[in-house]
């Protein structure tokens, strides 16, 4: 029974049940008077209202570092906002009329409490708040739990109250102050922690404990050790003996001896106002136990410096707002998101001012967009537009504030053409309105820029961000901070254009100006480093792009708390350019940690799913990838829009899996769900567009369907020629794989042509040694293979070679298949010692990176056991096939079509064993796959039907 802590027995015989409750912990006594054990429970709930006050900690190191107000705990700068608030509002007559409105129906039933809320009705004055306080009546209990649970409601129906109590010990406190004689004195209170928060306080020595309740202490060190010691009894606390030195001159927070004002005369009580913080001193066990602690701590003052440097952060962030609003923009602005709606949906619930109302309709939409509700965010959004259409006139720039949050909606949605009608509306307004240079006139062409882009509009987007750029310049120091956000804004359009140096510029200039302008050790750094690391990896520099990820990570890892989502941001960067190098144990590890971190973020948590979905792809596991993406899917169809771009991406990584499985029909159908999202959601000429007819054509092409291929891979390219410059390298991807179609079709005079388009585009924009470049060379070779050109063919494998060697650790897969296709060249030479080794040091590169049964390797196999077969060596070659084909058996379906090449290689070598029955079995095995997936006229079927009655005729001349 954990959620009971004590059992009092109550009974008329004591001596009866005093031997058989002592083997009972919680049974705390045995009573025979009923005054007895009243009294023991008025003890047990006053140590239960003593364990459970609500504190804060903040540590040094947290007091030093206030750029980042999420870092700081959050009750802490509640309280420290809530205080002010409710000492400023002015309260209206009908305060205690609503609180006891409020309170009745919360103790509907409950006749005591009835009673006394009607005496509270009628009696009630401000001077009797400490009388109330300190009933032990719904006053006191309801007060303590909106403090220590931050309820919203209860908090602003109570203020009144609570701005009563503070302002009665204030009083008290100014009667009182001349008795202490300007001397210090100690003070004393007892109470149990949970031993999480022990360990809290001790990281906090030297920093600061902020108690959030009105805290009550003793001069009595006794009675308070009593308190700490009866907490130590229970296994999961702690005992606490706090010693609080007060210096009496202090006025940061009011304390006053309430004897003669608490409903209970015999206790000499000390009680302090709301809020109090002390410095954190000496933490020393007492009594050699290890469940009992002495804490020193020291009254704060006014002035002390690190507390002001704290309160002044949190001040300017909050602005110039009053009364709760104050407090709504602290929620907001530390990304308290379900508090902030409780807040607004109170204040909106209350107020009957139409101008108030609107602004609470806009707070709550900015809530409900951050918690990725964008249909509620746009209906609340919506309805503050309505107020103000009424109330302002059409060109008041609070109308182009609420159609910029509207657009922003829109934008995140993936609703482009809507966001980008909303941004121009409210650009219109400020053109307006404003002065040409206004600040606020960048943040609409910064709106813009980031619909353009996400269009795929690159040159709109720089149009808007240099208009942008040039107000910053004209109102802006030269290191500001935003100028930096900008730089790095026109880094991102460049990088999507997919021209890097630009990119790497002005994502440069971005880290320079925060070099300049922040702390070493700020997290702007650390996006910047990220920044840059993205165009290196890219481009393919994979140690400069770790170097710049490391420097991001290290930043992050002291800046910000260790379950930030930016540290899985991190690590999912490092992670890929380890997958990108073949690393994939490594990679894997990354996404690990940041699969860790992203639990509770559904967009995050989708994104590295994806991430390790790769890794399994790359590895060949194509089972685990599937089902990873599957898992990004589902959460992206809870959190996403039925349309959103993000639904497109995992759609794309579904049907790569299935395609690579053989499973063409499943294949297709999500490349379409892919397609159908793009067409729905974005521009007919976005450039997204053209990667889902490319990833159509790809799979038409591997089931021999040509002129489908071709004519997908066609409206891609004339999306790329639309949009994108003439060096782009989706342009270049678009080459290339017109080139693969007529390669696979035989027409190497066409394919060439495609191919070295391909291949100047890739020269033109990305470093020598880029391993786009090896693809490009790779592909050119294989054509040269095909006619027969094999010194032309030789040239070019080198080459990707070479770039491999280069950019890749030795054992990188990408080296393996440079190996192997200069061992077919080597073959098709008749230079079979050279094709074996080249083939074998391929196999031995794959050994030693991937699991057995990796379908590269499968490559490998097939391609020695060739070289074997031509080499008439065929018991070699039967066993190198048939390795090749029990990786295959193992880890794809029975009808995809590589074990159709399987059979079709093992049947050759049987053939030339003269062993045509077997050869003809495993000849009829491959028809049969390759005319379950392939057209009827597809060359690899004819091919096979033509072996297949070669085979025949040679069982018929041997009957």
């Amino acid at each position: 029974m954990p959620h009971l802590d004590a059992i009092y027995i109550f009974c008329g015989d004591k001596s009866r049940h005093q031997g058989w409750t002592q083997n009972w912990t919680k049974i705390k006594g045995v009573h025979t008077n009923i005054k007895e054990i009243c009294q023991a429970l008025q003890l047990v709930v006053k140590q239960y209202d003593q364990d459970t006050i609500a504190v804060s900690f903040l540590t040094a190191d947290e007091m030093a570092s206030t750029e980042n107000l999420n870092q700081l705990e959050l009750t802490f700068m509640y309280t420290h906002i809530l205080k002010e608030i409710l000492l400023d509002i002015e309260y209206s007559r009908n305060a205690i009329q609503n609180l006891t409105t409020y309170c009745r129906n919360i103790f509907t039933g409950n006749s005591m409490q009835l009673q006394i809320i009607n005496e509270f009705e009628r009696e009630y004055r401000p001077k009797k708040a400490i009388w109330w306080y300190t009933r032990e009546c719904f006053t006191y209990k309801m007060l303590n739990e909106a403090l220590r649970m931050l309820d919203a409601d209860m908090i602003i129906n109570m203020g009144f109250f609570i701005r009563h109590v503070h302002q009665h010990i204030q009083h008290l406190y100014k009667q009182q102050v001349s008795s202490y004689e300007r001397k210090p004195f100690v003070v004393y209170r007892g109470q149990g922690f949970m031993k999480s928060d022990f360990e809290k306080l001790q990281k906090a020595k030297g920093g600061l404990i902020s108690f959030n309740n009105f805290l009550s202490t003793s001069k009595n060190e006794k009675v308070s050790l009593s308190f700490a010691r009866n907490a130590s009894t229970k296994p999961d606390m702690v005992g606490i003996l706090f010693i609080m030195s007060i210096d009496p001159c202090l006025q940061s927070t009011p304390f006053a001896s309430i004897k003669e004002e608490s409903y209970f005369k015999e206790e000499n009580e000390i009680l302090f106002s709301m809020h109090t913080v002390f410095q954190v001193g000496a933490i020393k066990q007492m009594d050699n136990n290890n469940q009992v602690y002495q804490v020193e701590l020291q009254l704060t003052s006014d002035d002390d410096h690190q507390l002001r440097t704290l309160t002044d952060r949190i001040q300017e962030e909050v602005g110039s707002t009053t009364g709760w609003r104050k407090l709504g923009k602290l929620l907001l602005t530390i990304d308290e998101f379900d508090k902030a709606e409780e807040l607004y949906n109170v204040l909106l619930e209350q107020t009957s001012d139409e101008d108030e109302k609107s602004l609470y309709y806009g707070c709550l939409g900015h809530v409900k967009h951050e918690q990725g509700d964008c249909e509620k965010a746009i209906w609340y959004y919506e309805q503050g537009l309505d107020i103000k259409q009424k109330l302002l006139p059409s060109n008041h720039l609070l109308l182009a504030t609420s159609y910029s949050n509207i657009g922003s909606v829109h934008n995140n949605k993936g609703d482009y053409a809507t966001a980008l009608s909303f941004y121009e509306k409210a650009l219109e307004i400020k053109q307006k309105s404003l002065p040409s240079n206004h600040p606020s006139l960048a943040i609409s062409y910064n709106n813009i820029s980031g619909v353009y882009n996400n269009m795929g509009d690159y040159s709109k987007a720089l149009t808007f961000y240099e208009k942008e750029l040039e107000i910053c310049h004209e109102t802006l120091s030269s290191h500001h901070p935003l100028l930096a956000t900008l730089y790095n804004n026109i880094g991102g359009v460049y990088k999507d254009m997919r021209e890097y140096s630009r990119a790497l510029s002005s994502y440069e200039k971005a880290l320079q100006i925060r070099h300049e302008s922040l702390p070493s050790d700020h997290p702007s750094l650390a996006s910047s480093y990220s920044n840059v690391g993205n165009v290196y990896a890219i481009m393919g520099e994979y140690s400069k792009a770790l170097s710049s990820y490391e420097k991001a990570l290290e930043i992050r890892q002291k800046s910000i708390p260790s379950n930030h989502l930016l540290l899985a941001t991190s690590y999912n960067n490092i992670g890929s350019v380890h997958n990108n190098m073949g690393d994939y144990t490594t990679a894997l590890s990354f996404y690990e940690k940041a699969l860790e971190i992203c639990q509770e973020d559904l967009p995050s948590l989708a994104t590295t799913y994806n991430h390790i979905g790769f890794v399994y792809h790359n590895m060949g596991e194509y089972s685990k990838a599937f089902s990873l993406y599957e898992k990004a899917l589902e959460i992206r169809q809870k959190a996403l829009p039925s349309n959103h771009p993000s639904l497109a991406i995992s759609y794309n990584n579904i049907g790569g899996v299935y395609k690579d499985m053989g499973e063409y029909s499943k294949a297709l159908s999500s490349y379409e769900k892919a397609l159908e999202i793009r067409q729905k959601s974005l521009p007919p000429n976005h450039p997204s567009l053209a990667s889902s007819y490319n990833n159509i054509g790809n799979l038409y092409d591997n089931t021999g369907e040509y002129s489908k291929a071709l004519s997908y891979h066609e409206k891609a390219l004339e999306i790329c020629r639309e949009t994108l410059p003439s060096t782009h390298p989706l342009l270049a991807t678009s080459y290339n794989n017109i080139g693969l179609v007529y390669k696979d079709m035989g027409e190497y005079t066409e394919a060439l042509s495609f191919f070295k388009k391909d291949l100047e585009i890739s020269q033109k924009t990305l470093p020598s040694n880029h391993p786009s470049l090896a693809t490009s060379y790779n592909n050119i070779g294989l054509v040269y293979k095909d006619m027969r050109e094999y010194s032309e063919a030789l040239s070019f494998f080198d080459k990707a070679l070479e770039i491999c060697q280069e950019t890749f650790p030795a054992s990188h897969p990408s080296l393996a298949t440079s190996y192997n296709n200069i061992g077919l060249v080597y073959k098709d030479m008749g230079e079979y010692s050279k094709a074996l080794s080249s083939h074998e040091i391929a196999l031995e590169i794959q050994q030693k990176t991937l699991r057995s049964t990796h379908p590269d390797l499968v490559t490998s196999y097939s391609n020695i056991g060739l070289v074997y077969n031509h080499m008439g060596e065929y018991s070699k070659a039967l066993s190198s096939h048939e390795k090749a084909d029990e990786i295959r058996q193992k880890t794809l379906p029975s009808n995809h079509p590589d074990l159709a090449t399987s059979y079709n290689n093992i049947a050759k070598v049987y053939y030339n064993m003269k062993d045509y029955s077997k050869a003809l079995s495993y000849l009829e095995r491959a028809l049969g796959i390759r005319q379950c997936l392939l057209p009827l006229t597809h060359p690899h079927i004819k091919d096979v039907e033509e072996y297949i009655e070669i085979v025949k005729n040679e069982i018929m001349n041997n009957i």
